[in-house]
């Protein structure tokens, strides 16, 4: 049945013009500046797109051409963006933390003809790749602090010149704009969403405005969002969790969104806005759970008594709601009281006082944590979905969430399991195919159906559950199958463990390299009197090599088949992370990658004698220093795993 929902027939500038003659007063963006939140009506949301729409066609930037933005979330991010959409023209998200020489690939790749950047920071970047950058005709960006140099160059063009450039044009033609928004068609492609690169450079994923305005209708087809609600911008601008609130929920339902001071201020921003709903990484979630842990660690011991009490009656009144059950009278009244005295004075010290529901996903998160937050009275959710299909296909229900399951298909969501496990998927939120790379669209929209890539299956309830990469599906040495991801989510349940990465490919038995959390064990190291310097030297601890071992045998003994377990782990010396190539911008592991920057270590985790060895530790630091420090790792061995 087709969906004939009237916004499905606007492009997002048209949409955008909509809301203006509708609540033109309403504040629709607020960003935090110098300490204070300036708000920026719909009214005035249209009249700086329109001025970028016209300075952009004036400079040269014409239909099909890229305009790429690099940066923090500002408001900025937004005008360039549908205003480089409203003329036919595609936008196109990079990660501000990539380094000159990715950018200038992502540039080439796309054949990005404009940049637009926040800062000076991003600025240098292109300045260092410029000879490799040709076609780029302009750079433009927002903060003037310490472009001075730049300014006699043409190449580089603050905002505010391209704002009185489209003020000209719309003083000569005051309906011009008007006209040309008005030849947009909601099946064209407006933005090009690059994926996470796990295997290489980052594939450019056609979305069009039907893809965006689609997935803002169908979510809040689940869960209702008021015009009034408030959403915080803080996720990377970047990923395609950011862009499907800023450009489909938010343009679908009218909210107001939200942009910190910067990237370091985003949590204690959070505090004063006080959202309505929320989406982040589970990377996020583990953080907030952690700093509670630790704030209660710290109080007094009476309301530690009380918190630990009361959040086993939330815990237990969290299973009721989850499940969509009915509370007995008694729980229900002990987890009330619980909430007058202890969850609700904690949420709105965190800022989620006002908080309805919060959505995670990329990875999954443990039982336990659902649980927890679902005590608190947060109602946390999980999700499912990738960048070709606008961030979501699949999502929790109130009073259905099921913490070992990603939920069941949006509404206009149709999901099949291929023959080999595959997930395929059907919406009208799938993408167009990737940018300049047909053979990949091929296989990728093979049959009408969006391939996922990921292993997975439905359940009896109906809910899909996903077991890993088909990809990175793993056999052992006597063909049997298991998946390393569905083994590293367990030991990242662990409050203890950070990250891990499992190896076992065509080998006799499964092992694990593991990062601990420095915040958590390093306060559990301290309450226990075991003093360390480093991350590197608190690694190395025998205590904490037990602290880890501890975990592992809790996950051994519920493990469905014997070749599961793990035999063999070693504690990494750092924290595995983007810079270093490690993890992709969006979290991910690169376990390609990192199997081949730590040959040395995956061949001592496969040879029993070895109980510990001396290796070179390389680190690269922000400012680009490099050093290089000798260090003894110890591998350990299971007892009663074959």
């Amino acid at each position: 049945m087709e969906n004939t929902d009237p916004l499905l027939h606007y492009t997002i500038p048209q949409l955008l013009r909509w809301r203006t003659r509708k609540t033109p007063e309403k504040v629709a963006l607020r960003e935090k500046d110098f300490g204070r939140w300036q708000s920026i009506t719909w009214n005035q949301y249209f009249s700086y797109v329109r001025k970028i729409a016209l300075g952009l066609e004036k400079i040269g930037l014409v239909r099909k051409e890229v305009l790429a933005l690099i940066g923090d979330n500002i408001p900025e991010m937004l005008f360039m963006a549908i205003g480089t959409q409203s003329i036919g023209a595609h936008s196109a998200a990079i990660y501000q933390t990539s380094l000159p020489d990715e950018i200038a690939d992502i540039i080439n790749y796309l054949n990005v003809r404009i940049v637009f950047c926040d800062d000076q920071e991003q600025v240098d970047k292109l300045v260092e790749v410029r000879q490799k950058i040709p076609h780029v005709i302009r750079v433009i960006y927002e903060d003037p602090r310490g472009m001075r140099s730049y300014r006699k160059d043409d190449w580089f063009m603050n905002i505010e010149d391209l704002y009185k450039l489209g003020e000209e044009k719309e003083n000569e033609d005051p309906d011009y704009y008007e006209k040309l928004i008005d030849q947009g068609k909601p099946d064209d492609i407006c933005h090009l969403c690059l994926t996470s690169g796990t295997t290489g450079l980052p594939k450019g994923t056609m979305l069009t405005h039907k893809n965006f305005i689609n997935m803002g209708i169908q979510l809040t087809k689940v869960d209702h969002l008021e015009p009034t609600d408030e959403y915080l911008s803080f996720l990377p601008f970047a990923w395609i969790g950011e862009q499907m609130n800023s450009f489909g929920v938010a343009m679908a339902t009218g909210i107001t969104i939200n942009f910190p001071e910067s990237v370091e201020t985003a949590m204690e921003d959070l505090k004063e806005i006080g959202p309505h709903f929320m989406f982040g990484a589970p990377r996020i979630y583990e953080n907030i759970r952690s700093q509670i842990w630790l704030k209660i660690d710290e109080s007094y011991r009476l309301n530690r008594f009380f918190y630990e009490y009361f959040i086993k009656v939330g815990e237990r009144a969290a299973r009721y709601r989850m499940s969509g059950k009915k509370m007995p009278l008694g729980l229900g009244i002990l987890a009330w009281v619980g909430k007058v005295l202890v969850t609700r004075p904690l949420i709105n010290q965190i800022g989620f006082l006002r908080l309805r529901r919060a959505y995670t996903g990329g990875a999954a998160l443990g039982p336990q944590l659902f649980t927890f937050y679902q005590a608190i009275g947060v109602n946390l959710k999980q999700i499912y979905g990738q960048t070709e299909i606008v961030g979501i296909a699949y999502m929790h229900r109130d009073g259905d969430v099921r913490p070992d399951t990603v939920g069941k298909p949006l509404p206009e969501t149709e999901c099949r399991i291929s023959e080999k496990g595959e997930i395929l998927s059907r919406s009208p939120s799938v993408c167009v195919g990737y940018y300049k790379l047909p053979d990949k669209t091929e296989e990728l929209l093979e049959g009408g159906w969006l391939h996922s890539g990921d292993a997975g299956y439905i359940d009896e309830n109906g809910h899909l559950i996903v077991i890993d990469r088909v990809s990175d599906v793993m056999h052992n040495r006597k063909g049997e199958m298991f998946s390393p991801m569905f083994l590293e989510n367990k030991l990242k349940f662990s409050p203890y463990i950070k990250e891990a990465v499992i190896f076992g490919d065509q080998q006799d038995f499964v092992a694990a390299l593991v990062n601990v959390d420095p915040v958590v064990v390093g306060k559990w190291a301290e309450d226990r009197g075991i003093s360390y310097s480093t991350f590197m030297d608190l690694s190395a601890k025998p205590e904490i090599a037990e602290l880890v071992r501890e975990e592992i045998v809790k996950i051994n003994q519920n493990a469905e088949k014997k070749h599961f377990r793990i035999k063999r782990y070693a504690i990494l010396y750092k924290l595995l992370d983007t810079d270093d190539g490690e993890l992709t911008k969006t979290g991910k592991i690169r376990r390609k990658f990192v199997r081949e920057k730590y040959q040395d270590l995956y061949d001592a985790l496969y040879d029993e004698k070895i109980k510990e060895k001396e290796v070179e530790a390389f680190f690269q630091y922000q400012d680009g220093q490099t050093a290089n420090v000798k260090t003894r790792i110890s591998f350990y061995t299971m007892e009663g795993v074959s």
